[in-house]
C-alpha cells in the first residue's frame, strides 16, 4: 500500500497526464497526417486535395512542394497565409525535428512538416474538434509502491545502434545511450534507455500485461533522478504512447532487449476493445 503523500504525488502526475493530451495542439487534437509526393501537394478543405483540411477552410489554400530534400510552402496570388506568427505567401517550411520548426496556422488548425526516417510528411491539429471534450479519461493500475524500484544507470563507451519497431510496421534504428540495471522479485534486469536533449533517461518497455491489460505494444516511462542522484523506475508512472489516442501519431516501440518477463501491474492501462 502506498503511503499517502507519495499516492497524492501520483494521483497530481496522472491528472496532469490526463490534462495534457486534451490541451491546445495536444494529441487529441491531431486531426490528420499525411505523407508528402514529390512535386506538389495541395492543400485545402477539397477532399481532392492532397492534405485535406477542415470543411471550414477554403478549398484550396496553396500547396506544399516536396523536392526530395525540402518543403516550401506557395499560396495563390494575394492570398497569405500565417506561418510563425508572419503572414506570407511562401516560406521553406522547417520540419519538427528542427531547432526551430515552422508552424502554418490557420481558424484554430495548425500544420507542421513531420520527418520520420526518410518519409517526410505533414501533422494537422484540429483544436475544434470534439475528442478534445469527449475523449474518456485515461485509466491506471490501483498505485503500489513495490513498483517504484532503485536503479543504476551505465553508460555505454559510445551509444549502440538499436532497432526500434514503429506504428507502421516496420523498424526504426536510433542510438541508444546506455542501460539502467535493476531488481525485481529478486531477479536482475535491465533497460536500454535513450538519453533526451534535457538530460532525462527516457524508457520504453513491453511485459505480459501488453496482451490484455495494456497498450499491446508496450508503455513509455520516465525515469526519477532525484537531486542526490539517484535514479528510480517508478511503473506507477508508465503510460500509454500516443498512438493510444490518436490514428496520427507516429510512435516508436519497445525494443526486443526491453521486454520483461514479469506482469507490470502498474500505471496506465489500455482496453483492447
Amino acid at each position: 500500500m502506498a503511503n499517502n503523500t507519495y499516492q497524492q504525488s501520483i494521483n497530481e502526475w496522472r491528472k496532469e497526464r490526463n490534462e495534457t493530451i486534451r490541451k491546445e495542439n495536444g494529441w487529441l487534437a491531431l486531426a490528420g497526417l499525411y505523407w508528402l509526393k514529390l512535386g506538389k501537394n495541395q492543400l485545402g478543405s477539397d477532399p481532392k486535395s492532397e492534405i485535406v483540411l477542415p470543411e471550414r477552410i477554403p478549398s484550396n489554400i496553396g500547396y506544399l512542394e516536396y523536392n526530395g530534400k525540402s518543403v516550401s510552402l506557395r499560396t495563390p496570388t494575394a492570398q497569405k497565409i500565417n506561418v510563425n506568427g508572419t503572414e506570407t505567401d511562401f516560406a521553406v517550411l522547417q520540419p519538427d525535428i528542427s531547432e526551430n520548426p515552422s508552424y502554418i496556422n490557420l481558424q484554430d488548425v495548425q500544420l507542421v512538416v513531420i520527418q520520420r526516417g526518410n518519409k517526410v510528411g505533414v501533422r494537422i491539429w484540429d483544436n475544434q474538434r470534439e475528442e478534445r471534450r469527449s475523449f474518456p479519461a485515461r485509466t491506471w493500475f490501483d498505485i503500489d509502491e513495490k513498483f517504484r524500484v532503485p536503479a543504476a544507470y551505465t553508460a555505454y563507451d559510445r551509444p549502440k545502434m538499436s532497432y526500434f519497431p514503429d506504428v507502421a510496421g516496420e523498424r526504426s534504428e536510433f542510438p541508444v545511450d546506455g542501460y539502467l540495471s535493476f531488481e525485481f522479485n529478486q531477479k536482475e534486469y535491465q533497460l536500454d534507455i535513450n538519453k533526451e536533449d534535457d538530460g532525462t533517461l527516457f524508457i520504453r518497455f513491453s511485459d505480459p500485461t501488453s496482451k490484455e491489460n495494456t497498450y499491446p505494444t508496450g508503455r513509455y516511462l520516465v525515469a526519477d533522478v532525484e537531486a542526490d542522484g539517484k535514479i528510480f523506475i517508478d511503473f506507477n508512472k508508465a503510460y500509454c504512447p500516443p498512438c493510444a489516442f490518436t490514428d496520427f501519431a507516429t510512435c516508436v516501440f519497445a525494443p526486443e532487449q526491453n521486454h520483461l518477463d514479469f506482469r507490470v501491474t502498474a500505471g496506465e492501462t489500455h482496453s483492447h476493445h
